[in-house]
């Protein structure tokens, strides 16, 4: 059977999902990896840091090497990574001496499947013959979020039936998925996004002031994203008195949710509506969504916040990269490369800046998110300002 690029989107699809398993599952493990392995919250905290740092590194290092290996290897390869993470979690952690050493490793093999497919699933999309552009862009993206809601669901079931101690079984079932894609991936046609020689270099890119407009756009919208969405589990327990199980299902369950039901939804209506428009309509709808959490007395609505929150924040990623794609075409591989640095940037200061000013005020959640909100706010400065150019035929300069 001839396979077509409907047969490589679907597969990108699935990337996506394979990239939630890998950034969701295991934080989901800390607990049973504290009491199995005897491991501190330092410890736990550093796999967190670990792994956006190797992702950060591969985004860096991907905006040169990618062109020269070519994406089909290089998708190849994340996927291999990825299911190696997950199969090495299940074996070095009792192979070797020192069971925290084991989960170091792992971390970094699959950090390094999910930095590559953070960089390549976009581009690759992006090549594929579509018109509707940032419509596929925003469906593309709202896998990662059915991905994060399948993984929270799956593993919760699986758990309560199956008892955390059978972890072991679900990680080995999860790395199916990635094997098989890899296969996948191997087989499907893979268009090049610009021709050869043809994309914009690193320093053409940094000789644009536009790009840099891009780029916080990205930092803003992944540190909006994660500074609510990495905390809103630990938020509905405290808030919500419930058990982590409840408190996975009641925060970043929902969070996902809607945020993959933005993506749909823009997908659906996208030639109906402007893209800028819809980024500063966001932006707003996440500054309130942060007020509603800071603010408010009552639980319940704090936590209804957390769910606005995931709604408003759920086109601001795909849309920066359809943007970006369509007002700098000859940026190519390294464009996407830097801006997922950018975003993956922003995905590790949101979260840290909350921490941070949650523990300068007693461990209050509330007010560290409420640190967050500049985030929103830069953003929606970032958006007019590019929409101002836009306006003036001025954007490329």
């Amino acid at each position: 059977m001839k396979l077509s690029y409907k047969n490589t989107i679907y597969c990108s699809y699935t990337g996506y999902i394979t990239q939630a398993i890998v950034n969701i599952y295991t934080p989901l493990l800390y607990t049973t990896f504290n009491n199995e392995f005897d491991i501190s919250l330092s410890q736990i905290t550093f796999l967190i840091t670990l792994n956006f740092v190797v992702q950060l590194l591969i985004d860096l290092l991907s905006a040169k090497f990618v062109d020269k290996i070519g994406y089909r290897v290089c998708i190849v390869a994340a996927h291999i990574f990825a299911a190696l993470g997950l199969v090495s979690m299940v074996i070095l952690p009792s192979l070797l001496p020192n069971a925290y050493a084991g989960l170091m490793i792992s971390v970094m093999l699959y950090a390094v499947g999910g930095g590559l497919i953070e960089v390549l699933i976009s581009p690759i999309v992006e090549a594929c013959p579509s018109e509707r552009k940032a419509s596929q862009m925003s469906l593309l993206h709202s896998f990662y979020c059915w991905g994060s809601v399948g993984v929270i669901l799956v593993s919760t079931v699986f758990f309560a039936f199956a008892g955390r101690e059978n972890w072991r079984i679900l990680s080995l079932v999860w790395a199916i998925i990635p094997i098989v894609n890899a296969v996948m991936f191997s087989q499907v046609p893979i268009a090049r996004l610009t021709g050869e020689n043809e994309g914009m270099s690193i320093r053409e890119l940094f000789g644009r002031r536009v790009f840099w407009l891009f780029a916080v756009l990205m930092f803003c919208a992944g540190a909006a994203e994660l500074a609510v969405s990495q905390w809103a589990s630990a938020f509905a327990e405290n808030g919500l008195k419930v058990s982590k199980a409840v408190g996975d299902l009641a925060g970043p369950c929902m969070f996902s949710i809607l945020m993959g039901c933005a993506r749909v939804f823009y997908a659906k209506f996208s030639e109906k509506i402007k893209l800028l428009p819809v980024i500063i309509i966001s932006g707003a709808l996440c500054v309130l969504s942060y007020l509603i959490i800071t603010l408010s007395t009552n639980s319940i609505v704090a936590l209804a916040g957390c769910g606005i929150c995931g709604l408003s924040v759920g086109i601001l990623w795909p849309g920066s990269f359809s943007i970006a794609s369509s007002e700098l075409p000859r940026g190519g591989t390294a464009m996407f490369a830097l801006l997922a640095l950018a975003g993956d940037f922003g995905c590790t200061s949101g979260p840290t800046l909350v921490g941070l000013a949650a523990d300068a005020f007693d461990g209050n959640l509330q007010i560290g998110i409420g640190f967050g909100i500049i985030f929103p706010i830069v953003l929606i400065i970032c958006a007019n300002i590019l929409r101002l150019k836009k306006n003036k035929g001025s954007l490329l300069k």
